[in-house]
């Protein structure tokens, strides 16, 4: 399987910023780390394992992103307004230095995006705040609720980076083509989270797949199970 480390500094974020690539060619797959995690945590938990296949077979070329979680929702530090901004220009930065160099390199215009638990809102909030640009969602344990992290400060800024506010109000009209999976389980601490945001879809006609797994939790072996499954329905 082909492997590439790239490090780059980004005027978006004023820091540099570090990202691994898999496979030669395919439908681009940008896959947002969980709470806190690295550009290698994929690798580390063996989610690229499980779907070592279609990235060897040319299906999907994988961009493993790095997140700054600390400096954004996680930073307790700072007023939650500038928790906020910082995302901001984080989005700002997958949009303009991620995803316009994948489509340089790509014919096919649109990119797919997945995360697993806090990667999950991370996935999404980016396709719906940018649907033009995202043909496939795939989120596994997904949070899509970001007012925890917020210490009860709510402005416009927070409503248009939490899509369970924002998307009801929402109307492009790509949001009607992506493929969208939201994958849960039985034990899933996030189990509410993706059945609340399953009706949210439901109720502007939004055709998605609520995969509600049994006998599993918040956990690495059930996101390991559905994420091939997900690729192999692409």
């Amino acid at each position: 399987m082909e492997e590439n480390y790239h490090k780059w500094y980004s005027p978006n974020l004023s820091k540099e910023m570090e990202m691994i690539v898999y496979g030669h060619w395919g439908y681009p797959l940008l896959i947002f780390p969980t709470t806190r995690g690295r550009y290698y945590e994929s690798k580390d938990f063996h989610l690229i394992d499980s779907i070592a296949w279609f990235i060897e077979q040319g299906k999907v070329k994988v961009y493993c992103l790095d997140s700054i979680d600390e400096y954004s929702w996680y930073n307790r530090s700072i007023h939650p307004a500038d928790r906020v901004k910082n995302h901001i220009w984080y989005d700002k930065m997958i949009l303009e230095e991620v995803v316009a160099k994948v489509q340089h390199e790509s014919p096919i215009g649109k990119v797919a995006v997945a995360g697993c638990s806090f990667g999950g809102y991370q996935a999404a909030n980016f396709a719906f705040r940018h649907p033009e640009k995202v043909s496939h969602l795939f989120t596994m344990s997904g949070a899509f609720d970001i007012r925890d992290q917020l210490d009860g400060y709510y402005d416009d800024n927070v409503y248009f980076n939490n899509p369970v506010d924002y998307l009801p109000n929402m109307n492009h009209p790509d949001l009607y083509n992506m493929k969208i999976i939201l994958g849960t389980s039985e034990h899933d601490i996030c189990l509410g989270a993706n059945l609340g945001m399953s009706s949210i879809l439901t109720n502007k006609g939004i055709d998605h797949w609520l995969d509600n797994r049994p006998n599993a939790s918040h956990d690495w072996p059930i996101w390991r199970e559905m994420f091939p499954h997900y690729l192999s329905l692409m």
